[in-house]
Formats: structure tokens, C-alpha cells, sequence
């Protein structure tokens, strides 16, 4: 059993997706976020660095994993599922894994802060990280075009990845003109267990109040 503490983001979600993807038996524990829970001495136990998402896994003698990347890892492992044991395609899975964790997911995360949540708009930064993210975007879709997924058979690093691009008009940029990416978009979002992991730990709502979500998260901002 995997005790998951988790929230409505991105972040979050991969882990929700891979649990549901993997017939992994879970426990949901929402943090509220715009309260401070990541914040409080029972939550840094488990995750020092007070983010979302974190497991403890109480078949593993209530081990914690923190960070979304290890975390995928972690579940695949552990169900010998989406992560090959072949040492090069293992590898090919790892570096798209890596590339979310180090590209996609904090460019696009500087293009919610600055486009989305600061009240100051700073046209250079908003058009340095939407470029950003567009131009990587660019890079998935040239290689989408001769792969079926990431890892050329669908794997963790789809999980990670999937639940950030999704997101794109929240950031301000277009996937126009991708027709690989968009493909791929399609094809993930009609699996049953994403649209599961979407959902938790409450239904995703792609357009959401906006001013109640800002508000929210300039307070985890400050």
C-alpha cells in the first residue's frame, strides 16, 4: 500500500497516473497547498524540501520517496511495469524522464509564475519562458514524429511529462503546428487510468476559476 500525498498540479498528477496505470494500491492524502500543509513538521518528514508530491510506501517498512522523477522510478520498480530492464531502452526512457524533470516542467512552471500569478507583468520574462517551452515543445513533437511515445513504448516518461503539456494554454503557449505532439496528446488523454489520475485528488477542471486559482497560488508564492 502507498500512502500518497498529492495535490492538484502537474507535479502531482504523474504520480496519481502512474498508481492508476500500474494497479498500485493507494491511499490519497490532499495537501492544501494555499493553507501551508507541505509547510508543517509531519509533512517534512517525509519531504524535506515541503513539496508535493510524496509517498510512503508501507509495504517498504513506511519508506518516503520525494521528487516526482525518483517517485516514478520508485512505482516502476516496485511493479516492473512502463520502465524496461534492457539497459538502452531503459536509458531512452530515463533521459525523456530527466528531460521533463530538468525542462519542460520548470520552464513551464516560470511561464505560469510569470504570465499567470505575478501581479507585476514583466513582458521579457513572460516571453523568455513561453519561447522557452514552445521551443521545447518543438523538440517532442520532431521526435514524436518518428516514435509512437517517448520511450518508443509507452513508459513513466509519458507519465511525467503528459500532465505538463497538457496544461499549455494555462501557460500561454500554442501546441498549433505540432501535429505530433497533439497526436500524442490524444492518445494519453483517452487512457482510462490518465483520465483516473487526473482526478485526483479532486476532478481536474481544465478551466478553472481563474481568479480564485491565482489568487491561490500567488499566497504559495510569497
Amino acid at each position: 500500500m502507498i500512502d500518497l500525498y498529492t495535490a492538484p498540479t502537474p507535479n502531482g498528477r504523474k504520480v496519481s497516473i502512474a498508481l492508476e496505470e500500474m494497479g498500485v494500491p493507494y491511499t490519497v492524502h490532499a495537501v492544501d497547498l494555499a493553507a501551508g500543509e507541505q509547510k508543517t513538521p509531519a509533512f517534512l518528514a517525509i519531504n524535506p524540501n515541503g513539496r508535493i508530491p510524496a509517498i510512503v510506501d508501507r509495504e517498504a517498512g513506511d519508506f518516503p520517496v520525494f521528487e516526482s522523477g525518483a517517485i516514478l522510478l520508485w512505482l516502476a520498480e516496485k511493479s516492473g511495469r512502463f520502465l524496461p530492464s534492457e539497459a538502452q531502452p531503459r536509458s531512452v526512457v530515463m533521459q525523456w524522464l530527466f528531460f521533463q524533470v530538468g525542462g519542460v516542467g520548470p520552464m513551464q512552471g516560470q511561464a505560469n509564475v510569470f504570465y499567470r500569478y505575478a501581479e507585476e507583468k514583466i513582458p521579457f520574462a513572460i516571453e523568455r519562458y513561453q519561447r522557452e517551452v514552445r521551443r521545447l515543445f518543438e523538440v517532442y513533437d520532431r521526435h514524436l514524429a518518428e516514435h509512437e511515445f517517448l520511450g518508443g513504448e509507452y513508459s513513466i516518461a509519458d507519465m511525467a511529462t503528459w500532465p505538463w503539456i497538457v496544461t499549455h494554454d494555462w501557460s500561454g503557449v500554442s501546441v498549433d503546428g505540432l501535429a505530433h505532439l497533439q497526436r500524442w496528446l490524444d492518445v494519453i488523454g483517452a487512457r482510462p487510468a490518465v483520465q483516473r489520475g487526473m482526478d485526483v485528488p479532486k476532478p481536474w477542471n481544465p478551466r478553472p476559476d481563474v481568479g480564485k486559482f491565482v489568487g491561490a497560488a500567488r499566497k504559495m508564492l510569497v
